[in-house]
């Protein structure tokens, strides 16, 4: 590793400096063996976003993210920061000069010393002024809502406040990239959903540009500007949260993130058809229908309604009646299975919990096209 040594340490920018990527990863490839377990990623972060790689185990995420912390060599590609290359696979700048923080799975934090002290490590390591320690650590801890707790020790608090110790250590640096690796994976349900809201508070008020590796898309919907959904080794799809969900362009993005239905239809002339049933082409949300021919459409259940009977004149042309299968009660809401009269389709529905169909009862599906996305050509 001696080449990593030699590798100079990215410039601090001018404030008056032209923006460019805080960081830019360019065609890393990653190869264990015969395994590859990163295939020629390209991904851009710029100064104070947060991204997030989400996935399903094994596809490349926290590979991506130890190639971005300097704790893994890239096999082929280049990282840079702020236009520096730090990641090449013949050199490695050591992930202690990167200025970047860490937070893993575990706490990672020690034991036998206090609140205040494991947020202090870091500034002492930089040979900060007493003073200066103890302001910057009593601001972060007032920050994260620990300032009350700074002569406890980790032994004494709950999961998420030793969370929020963690987060603070690796604040008060003030890095230049903050990374995440799954840190909520060892908090019960409740403690994760409340630190969500916390990680995204805590950005919102530093501005760090922040790469977060979770396979909970929760986590990844409420804390990000963008998340990168991977799958074997690549992004599938890299949007913001509303736009992944709403105008997934993959199968995988589709059924990764949230429920769906995956329908078949035949565009052509006027009409959009599926298996009993057709749509007006005119309704569906510009470019949605731009081809001919059999395009896969992503229907989510909450945005297909129900009801006992036809729709309004208006709406008429977007109904298809139908019979109910199967249904769940799940407290905020109703799932339903419907079978399309005249069809082998067999569709998921989510409705209100007033909304109550019984099993067997004739149904009317009312469809809504501008919700529909295309995305790829049918099988």
């Amino acid at each position: 590793m001696s080449a990593a040594r030699e590798m100079p340490e990215p410039a601090l920018l001018p404030p008056d400096a032209p923006a460019r990527a805080r960081l830019s990863l360019s065609g890393i490839s990653c190869i264990y063996g015969g395994f590859t377990a990163v295939d020629q990623l390209n991904l851009d972060i710029v100064p104070g976003e947060f991204v997030s790689l989400l996935g399903p185990s094994g596809c490349g995420k926290t590979t991506t993210l130890r190639m971005i912390a300097g704790f893994v060599r890239p096999t082929a590609g280049t990282i840079s920061m702020d236009g520096a290359i730090i990641s090449a696979p013949g050199a490695v700048l050591a992930p202690e000069r990167r200025q970047m923080s860490m937070i893993f799975q575990s706490y990672a934090i020690w034991p036998n010393m206090t609140v205040a002290e494991n947020v202090a490590f870091g500034l002492k390591l930089r040979r900060l002024g007493r003073e200066d320690v103890r302001v910057k650590v009593a601001t972060m801890l007032d920050t994260v809502r620990l300032g009350k707790l700074a002569d406890r020790y980790p032994a004494e608090l709950s999961g998420g406040q030793q969370q929020r110790v963690a987060l603070a250590r690796a604040m008060v640096i003030q890095p230049r990239v903050l990374l995440l690796d799954e840190p909520l994976s060892n908090l019960d349900a409740n403690l994760r959903e409340e630190m969500r809201f916390e990680i995204r508070r805590l950005h919102d008020t530093f501005k760090f540009t922040t790469v977060y590796v979770t396979h909970d898309q929760g986590e990844a919907m409420v804390t990000s500007d963008r998340i990168a959904v991977m799958n074997a080794g690549k992004i599938e799809q890299i949007d913001p949260p509303y736009l992944l969900y709403t105008r997934p362009r993959t199968r995988f993005v589709a059924g990764f993130i949230g429920r769906t239905n995956l329908m078949e239809g035949e565009c052509g002339g006027t009409e959009v058809r599926f298996d009993g049933f057709a749509l007006p082409r005119v309704m569906f949300a510009e470019g949605e229908t731009a081809q001919q021919g059999r395009v896969t459409f992503s229907v989510r259940p909450q945005s297909i309604g129900l009801r006992h009977n036809p729709s309004e004149a208006g709406r008429a042309q977007c109904t298809t009646p139908g019979r109910l299968l199967e249904r769940a009660f799940l407290g905020e809401t109703w799932d339903y299975v419907v079978a399309p009269e005249g069809s082998g389709l067999r569709l998921k529905v989510a409705t209100l919990p007033f909304q109550v169909f019984e099993v067997g009862d004739p149904v009317w599906l009312e469809f809504d096209p501008a919700q529909m996305a295309a995305i790829g050509k049918g099988e």
